[in-house]
């Protein structure tokens, strides 16, 4: 399905529930009534069949939660290899069999190529998977763990209603009860929970309750217990979760800068504010191969908007300091090489406080 295939019902789904989503016991009622509200004429069961419907075409990769790996534990970081030409199929290889790579990029640079992401549930196992991925490949690696995180949002509006709006109907949802000031991590149950949903919620009209039937949970436990995920940030947001490339964002460029270490506390919530930036990072520069210390992720449609988008970044941060030509690039993705998601038993232990 293409977007011009797209009507305007299915356009206001799009734009109105990339987060926000109401966790009650028969959330499309609620959302159906909101889209009502805002003249978008759809019933339950119909809002339930177009979510169905743009998942097997592709447009949507899922529909439930977007899991803040990161807050449940564990640790993600960002790496970049030379792999030459004569032999990338094989580094490719050596790479991806890690199970650890949740995702991996193949980027316009000179020089570091290959970009991949390394999740671990202990912080001390990313050395050990560095190591080894050099001995394999006999290539130095360049790890960028995330510093500041200023905004990691990845949401993609398209042309029709609600585009500048969206939906918000998380206080639909049950005011969870606040934890044991004993409880240090996630109980055995809230981790069978994200286990559960992470790959999505059921594609029905009770889709809270079909996920407590399936984990021998009652439907008010796995309603707070979801609420309160959301309240604590380690899920991020509720809703359908677009395919970009489907929408029509091909352009995919990760903007680097050399912004001066006095300045990207100021730098970092100003970037972050401009809609078209999806992730936004400081991480640390490595001497004599890469001089960057400032990501901020965009994504467009066609070549123009990309570059609209980059000189408007570059636009914003000369307000802060003078940027010479060698202090910023962007890499753009030319193929991606892996792309399983972040995995949650690799960051879940069997352990923890109850």
């Amino acid at each position: 399905m293409s977007t011009e295939e797209l009507d305007r019902t299915d356009r206001a789904i799009i734009n109105g529930f990339q987060g926000g989503f109401p966790v009650t016991a028969r959330p499309f009622e609620a959302a159906a009534d909101a889209l009502g509200d805002r003249s978008i004429d759809v019933t339950a069961n119909e809002l339930l069949d177009r979510i169905r419907t743009l998942s097997e075409e592709g447009v949507l990769t899922r529909f439930g939660p977007l899991i803040n790996a990161e807050a449940i534990g564990g640790t993600a970081t960002l790496v970049a290899m030379h792999a030459p030409e004569e032999r990338f199929e094989e580094i490719v290889r050596q790479v991806n069999d890690h199970r650890e790579i949740a995702h991996n990029y193949e980027r316009e640079h000179p020089h570091l190529n290959m970009w991949f992401v390394v999740s671990v549930a202990d912080a001390d196992r990313v050395e050990n998977v560095l190591d080894t991925i050099e001995s394999e490949t006999g290539q130095p690696t360049y790890n960028m763990p995330k510093q500041r995180e200023f905004r990691v949002e990845a949401k993609f509006p398209i042309d029709g209603p609600l585009r500048d709006t969206g939906l918000d109907l998380s206080e639909l949802g049950p005011a969870p009860d606040p934890i044991s000031a004993e409880q240090t991590g996630l109980t055995p149950a809230e981790r069978v929970l994200l286990r559960e949903i992470q790959d999505g919620l059921p594609l029905t009209q009770t889709p809270y309750a079909d996920v407590g039937r399936a984990i021998d949970q009652p439907l008010d436990w796995t309603l707070e217990t979801i609420a309160r995920f959301n309240e604590r940030g380690q899920i991020r947001r509720i809703g359908v979760i677009p395919n970009h490339y489907a929408l029509g964002y091909t352009e995919n460029g990760m903007t680097v800068w050399n912004v001066p270490d006095d300045l990207v506390e100021a730098v970092g919530p100003e970037i972050a504010s401009l809609e078209y930036v999806t992730h936004c990072y400081e991480r640390p520069r490595h001497e004599d191969v890469w001089p960057y210390n400032f990501f901020a992720m965009t994504h467009g449609r066609t070549d123009a908007e990309s570059d609209r988008r980059i000189r408007a970044i570059r636009d914003r941060m000369a307000e802060f300091w003078d940027v010479d030509a060698d202090q910023w690039d962007t890499l753009f993705s030319t193929s991606v090489l892996k792309k399983t998601g972040i995995r949650l038993d690799d960051r879940l232990s069997d352990t923890g406080s109850a």
